[in-house]
Formats: C-alpha cells, structure tokens, sequence
C-alpha cells in the first residue's frame, strides 16, 4: 500500500507518519524541518511558502507519478482548502477530520460527528481523507528519509499583509502536563491564584473554548478541544471545566486526567482517572503545600 501525505505542520505530519508508516509506503509533502525526516517517511518533499493553489497542483502532479492508494491532508485552515481543491481536481470524494484508520477489504474510519457528541465508523473505498491533529504520539525511527525540495508553480494569490494573531507563551499541544481552566475559575484576575501550581509543574497553561473565545481570558491558541487544540498530555488537570462533549474531543489522547470541581455532577468527572469535588481556590493552593513538601 502506497500513501501520500501532506501538513503544513511539522508536528501534524510527525504524528501521521507515525501511525501511517508501518502498514503503508509513505511519500511526505511538509514545510522544511529536517527533523521530519526521522519519522518512517520513504521521502520527503520540502517547500516553501506555498498557498492552495500551488501546492494541490504539485499534490496532483505527485498522484499521477506515485499512484498513491490514500491521500492524507491534515486538517489544518491551509489543508482543509488543499483537501477541497484535490476533491474537485482528481473526482475524489474527501472524509474530513478522522482520528483512526484501518486497512482491510475496505478503509475503516473514525471521526466526531454532531460536534463531537458521537463516534462516526465508516468502512468506504475512498482514498482522499483529512486528519484530524493529535492521531498519535510521534516516535522517532533510526532511519532518515530521502528528501527532495519541491518546486511550486507560479501563485495567483499575492499576499497583501499578514496579521499576527495573539498567542500564548508555546505550543500546548507539545506539553507533557497541561493545567487547563474553564468558567469555573470565575475571573481572568483568578488566574493568577492558579499560577503556582502551573509553575511549580511546569506545566503550560491553558483553556476551554469560552475560556479563550468568549471571554479571553487566554489567547485563541490555548484553547483544548474539538474546536481547539487536540493534545496528548501525560497529565491533564482539569480546573473548573464542566466537561462537555466538545472540550473531551480534545483530551481523549490525555494518559492522565485529573479533574477539580464542585459540582459533582459535571460531566468531566465520568471521564478522568482522579476527581476531586470542591472549591478548586482551596484545593489548588493545598496540593501546591503537598507537592512542596
């Protein structure tokens, strides 16, 4: 079996060689990182400054040359638009936003539907799909792959001007311990009370979607869940947050949840591995005494 990938993400593109490349002959299309190349891809393609245009029609020049049995796009803003363009360009149907895939007679997939209320299997002859970030821990190979750069056509986009968005300190989705908060915590001022557990584990601080969306209490980028972030943390504390369905899409990948809050029927508490009912403002700066001690 032969497949072809694609991320804009050096870290998306990591995770899906790791679950793709034991079962299947990988070709890698991903911005430049050299450390891309550790992770079982038979080669790598590297590009610069890309946009849709000119990326799906080096994709689709890749297709013809390989004859690729699956197409993988992870689902990034730029890669959700390249999956469309190649949907229309090769006659292809796209399934969007899986998180397993398993090969047998037909392809079986997994994704959220009803905004993550429910698990979708499907078995389907399709060979175009999107991946949802977070499929898998990436595990380095002791081989390194070939590499080539790829060369893009002309753009008929012109980029006028690039505005940054505000972000966080880094990437959550890279933590081993993420302390994330949600309305619970009740003020942007309360945050700084949650601080010295968050330092003391050196853990990345982050939110829920009305943590960072509505409120603003944090920034976009820290946001965890179907909309947000999906992360694969050793530990997850959980402070505040009620644990709907949408905001557990994002931690399912968690090796540890530990959940705060007082009330006990929250939906977060039939999902961790340790819960604790009660006013997080007492608990928090008791488990910083503990762990100092």
């Amino acid at each position: 079996m032969k497949a072809l990938m694609f991320s804009d993400e050096p870290k998306n593109i990591k995770e899906m060689l790791t679950y793709f490349s034991n079962d299947m002959e990988v070709t890698a299309i991903s911005v430049e990182d050299a450390l891309v190349k550790k992770y079982g891809a038979e080669k790598i393609y590297f590009y610069k400054d890309g946009f849709s245009d000119n990326i799906s029609n080096a994709i689709q020049k890749l297709v013809d040359l390989i004859k690729p049995d699956y197409i993988f796009i992870s689902s990034t803003i730029l890669g959700r638009e390249i999956a469309g363009i190649l949907s229309s360009k090769l006659n292809e149907q796209c399934i969007s936003e899986i998180f397993s895939f398993k090969l047998g007679k037909m392809a079986t997939t997994k994704r959220y539907l009803y905004g993550g209320k429910t698990v979708l299997e499907e078995e389907s002859n399709c060979k175009l799909f999107t991946v949802s970030p977070g499929l898998a821990e990436a595990v380095e190979t002791n081989n390194e792959s070939k590499s080539e750069n790829l060369t893009l056509e002309p753009t008929k986009y012109r980029l006028i001007e690039r505005k940054e968005k505000k972000s966080g300190d880094s990437d959550i989705a890279e933590a081993k311990i993420i302390v994330s908060i949600g309305r619970g915590v009740g003020s942007k001022e309360n945050i700084d009370k949650i601080m010295p557990l968050v330092n003391m584990l050196n853990a990345k601080l982050a939110g829920s979607r009305p943590v960072c969306l509505d409120y603003k209490w944090l920034t976009e980028d820290q946001q965890i869940g179907l909309s947000g972030k999906k992360v694969r943390p050793d530990i997850y504390i959980a402070l505040g947050i009620s644990g709907q369905i949408q905001h557990i899409a994002g931690i399912r990948g968690a090796k540890t949840i530990i959940a705060i809050n007082k009330d006990e029927s929250a939906p977060i508490f039939e999902e961790c591995d340790y819960g604790i009912v009660g006013d997080l403002f007492k608990i928090v700066p008791a488990l910083v005494d503990k762990i100092n001690n």
